[in-house]
């Protein structure tokens, strides 16, 4: 594993923001404080690694930097991440959204903003390209 991060750190260095990702995600760790791999969890990393990856377009980082607020109470800044993540597409940021508002910690047009910017996102991505794509991929699944 070391070598794994090594690697991942070296990647992440040349700009690669899934490398950050998988470098946040190693460094949470489990419920007792460390790492599959024994490594001591370090949550100031994972989050400086989310940070720079939501930073330069990477979804899920910033999918998870909302998450990871929500979790901690902090709401609105919950809600900011994970609103720019539903407007780049992230079904699960919108989903978020929605049980924060139905839970009463998110507004009304807050989550209208966050549907309508995932609409928008979802409009923009198609094409017949997609459409062809998308349907041969379900016939290869029904293959299986």
């Amino acid at each position: 594993v070391p070598r794994a991060i090594e690697l991942w750190s070296e990647a992440a260095e040349l700009g690669s923001l899934e490398a950050h990702n998988r470098l946040a995600e190693f460094y949470l760790g489990d419920e007792i404080g460390v790492t599959a791999d024994g490594v001591a969890r370090n949550f100031s990393k994972a989050v400086r690694h989310w940070e720079e990856a939501a930073i330069r377009g990477h979804v899920e980082s910033r999918h998870n930097l909302g998450v990871r607020e929500c979790g901690e109470g902090n709401h609105e800044r919950a809600v900011k991440h994970l609103l720019i993540s539903a407007k780049m597409g992230d079904k699960s940021s919108l989903d978020v959204i929605k049980d924060m508002f139905v839970g009463g910690v998110a507004s009304k047009d807050q989550y209208a903003d966050a549907l309508k910017g995932y609409q928008e996102a979802m409009e923009e991505m198609k094409s017949p390209e997609r459409v062809e794509a998308k349907k041969r991929m379900k016939d290869m699944e029904s293959w299986r």
